[in-house]
C-alpha cells in the first residue's frame, strides 16, 4: 500500500490528545498526582524533565478522558458522618440497567461497582445516622424494581486507606 508522505507524517506525529492509551510519561505523572494531589505542574514537570505546558496538556486529556479525576480524599468520620459502609444488592440481572439508572441518583451512594459472581452491585455509603441508612435501605434501595434483597456491613475503623497503586501500565 502507498501512502503519501503527508499522511505518513500525519501518523508518526499523532496528536497527543488523539492517542487511545497513556504512556511512561502519563504513568509518572499519575504517580506523582496520587501521593500528592496539591503537586503543581512545575513541579511535575521539573521531576520527570518535560516541559509545564507538557504536563498541563497530558493532564487535560488524562482528565478528560477519566483516567483520573483531582479531588481530596477526605475522612467521613472525622466530617461527622457516623454509619459508613457497603451494600452488597443482589438484583435480576435483566433489570441490571435500570437499577444503576436509580442507584446513581442516591447522593449517599458515592461508589458503585458491578460485580463478579452472578447477580450483584456493590455500594458504598455515608450517612449521618442509623435512621439515615434504616431510609436507605428499605425506602429507596429495596423499593426498586428488581432488587431481591441487600447485605450491609458496617465499617467500624479505618486501617488502611492509600491510593498510591501506581499504574499497571508498563
Amino acid at each position: 500500500m502507498i501512502t503519501s508522505p503527508n499522511i505518513q507524517m500525519r501518523q508518526r506525529i499523532q496528536p497527543f490528545y488523539s492517542r487511545k492509551s497513556i504512556d511512561s510519561i502519563d504513568c509518572r505523572i499519575i504517580e506523582l498526582l496520587q501521593k500528592d494531589g496539591r503537586v503543581s505542574n512545575i513541579e511535575i514537570a521539573k521531576s520527570i524533565g518535560i516541559s509545564e505546558a507538557t504536563v498541563s496538556t497530558r493532564l487535560q486529556r488524562l482528565i478528560q478522558e477519566k483516567y483520573i479525576q483531582i479531588v481530596a480524599v477526605s475522612n467521613p468520620r472525622k466530617l461527622g458522618f457516623k454509619v459508613v459502609g457497603t451494600i452488597h444488592i443482589h438484583i435480576e440481572l435483566n433489570k441490571l440497567d435500570r437499577i444503576i439508572r436509580k442507584l446513581k441518583q442516591i447522593k449517599a451512594l458515592w461508589n458503585i461497582v458491578q460485580t463478579t459472581g452472578g447477580s450483584g452491585i456493590d455500594t458504598e455509603f455515608v450517612l449521618k445516622s442509623m435512621d439515615e441508612l434504616n431510609g436507605l435501605i428499605f425506602n429507596r434501595i429495596n423499593q426498586i424494581d428488581g432488587v431481591i434483597r441487600t447485605d450491609t456491613t458496617l465499617f467500624l475503623k479505618y486501617v488502611k486507606r492509600k491510593y498510591d497503586w501506581g499504574t499497571a501500565v508498563e
